[in-house]
């Protein structure tokens, strides 16, 4: 199909109903405008949205090596076609353009431009797949906010340490950017080194639930976020040396975390509380902004490792030298952000040597907050305001702060889904446009989760986050809208939240 008879398709597809939004306001939603240079997008993952896992000279990813050797997806749900997307670039771009969004965070596999892995296997189809895309994105104005590790290592990668193997990861990843840099950099204004990096070593490395599960309870997910933060501060240092100056990019990485905040009024809770925020999301801000961990986090891991027995701190210590080099590697903060819990107290007891001890807080969340399809999963509107402003408090804002992800998740393919997800998206976005209006917070994006269903890596897609509807049962992978993604759309083309604002 012609391309610019896709994008009239989506354009009529989405407008000839009549949108009326009005069930979901009330007088507590945000009625000012956003800032005129918001971006307002969508974000995907390679793994979760191309499909064609071993085609035109891709390599396996972990999860590519999972889909075929574990029974960790539910039958038949897994990334080998998804929805599909790399055989439907013009499709999608034209839902993109049709959806009246300014930007598209989407993540390059590594294994499709690099086979191994490494730099001395190019695959050039990989690399034409990603330059079409951009250049479509492009041509409909849509910035491509690319992210170069979205959870997806290569197999043969992983199969020698993968982000435990110091000397294997970190030259690796560099060459990886780098190629990436002098492939696309012309085009792409917004990288992002790693995605969720607490998921890629705490969850790969440590407690589970991500792929490659090589579980080393104490010490997987530290040595993991030694390599994958040294990785990163090479890989900016590579751009400000060699391409900063043509290309004028901005670079960060990705971090996620739940707001977290006292159960009760007490000390001990407000501790907790910030103690597990530290843990989580200034384990990979302090870093790239003042150069290492958090105290806190270095205390505590230290002073538990010795009573356990060790002689020194499960937590590598960057050198004065990596310091340096992480310090600042950095022009965008971020947040992925979901969901938020509340912080209590407990004891500090010798037990079993694990991250979860390392912290020790109890996390909870209340009952009478709205139950989503994921069991962590509750929505609490407020923490999205609230967790702008600690960032913003504890790491400043002057370079912006973007919210790489936010979307709501459920059960099944209902297309009626504005009174959930739209109001959802609705009260969250009112929460963050307070956050910049009444708090002064420099928030610069908002990238929603995401604008199809997708494969909810081991969940396949039993549950789903996307406001178009994914026929998973036909070969041709037909996309529906939902209701949210009416309303999405006047949100990215208005900038208001209701139907009139004022500035």
């Amino acid at each position: 199909m012609d391309f610019r008879l896709v994008i009239i398709f989506f354009i009529a597809l989405t407008t000839s109903r009549a949108d009326d939004f009005s069930s979901i306001y009330s007088d507590d939603v945000s009625n000012k405008y956003f800032p005129e240079n918001f971006l307002f997008g969508y974000a995907s993952a390679a793994y979760q949205y191309e499909g064609a896992w071993d085609e035109d000279g891709k390599g396996p990813s972990v999860w590519d090596w999972d889909a075929h050797n574990t029974n960790w997806f539910p039958v038949g749900q897994n990334g080998d076609i998804g929805p599909d997307g790399y055989h439907k670039t013009d499709e999608d771009v034209g839902i993109l353009k049709a959806q009246g969004v300014q930007a598209y965070r989407f993540s390059i596999a590594w294994s499709r431009v690099l086979p191994t892995g490494l730099i001395d296997n190019i695959n050039q189809k990989g690399l034409d797949y990603y330059k079409d895309l951009i250049a479509k994105l492009k041509a409909n104005n849509i910035e491509p906010l690319v992210t170069m590790h979205h959870w997806d290592i290569p197999r043969v990668l992983e199969e020698q340490g993968g982000f435990l193997n110091t000397s294997l990861i970190v030259p690796a990843f560099v060459d990886y950017a780098t190629l990436l840099f002098k492939t696309y950099g012309n085009d792409v204004k917004y990288w992002a080194t790693f995605n969720e990096p607490k998921q890629t070593c705490a969850g790969g490395y440590e407690w589970g639930g991500i792929s490659p599960q090589n579980l080393h309870p104490g010490f997987g997910a530290y040595l993991c976020s030694y390599n994958l933060l040294k990785a990163h501060a090479k890989a900016y240092r590579v751009y400000d040396e060699q391409f900063r100056a043509s290309q004028n990019g901005f670079i960060s990485m990705v971090i996620d975390t739940p707001w977290i905040e006292p159960a009760t009024d007490s000390a001990l809770d407000a501790e907790a509380a910030e103690r597990n925020l530290q843990f989580f999301y200034g384990w990979w801000a302090n870093p790239i902004v003042n150069g290492d961990y958090p105290e806190i986090m270095k205390e505590r891991v230290r002073e538990r490792s010795l009573r356990e027995g060790y002689n020194r701190s499960r937590l590598p210590s960057f050198t004065d030298e990596e310091k340096q080099e992480l310090k600042g590697s950095y022009d965008y903060l971020t947040i992925n952000m979901y969901t938020s819990n509340l912080a209590t107290y407990i004891n500090d007891v010798d037990n079993a040597v694990n991250f979860a001890n390392d912290i020790s807080v109890l996390l909870t969340q209340p009952a009478d907050w709205e139950q989503t399809a994921a069991d962590w999963f509750r929505v609490y509107p407020p923490g999205a305001r609230r967790v702008i402003n600690w960032i913003r408090d504890r790491f400043g804002d002057e370079k912006g702060i973007i919210v790489t992800e936010n979307g709501y998740t459920d059960f099944g393919n209902n297309l009626q889904d504005l009174d959930t997800r739209g109001r959802y998206h609705m009260n969250y976005l009112s929460n963050i446009n307070d956050a910049i209006h009444v708090d002064g917070v420099n928030v610069t994006g908002y990238m929603a989760w995401s604008f199809i269903n997708d494969v909810e890596w081991y969940a396949g897609w039993i549950v789903n986050l996307g406001h178009y509807y994914v026929d998973f049962d036909s070969p041709a992978r037909t996309r529906t809208p939902k209701e949210s993604a009416a309303y999405y759309r006047k949100i990215a083309t208005t900038k208001c939240l209701v139907d009139s604002c004022v500035n």
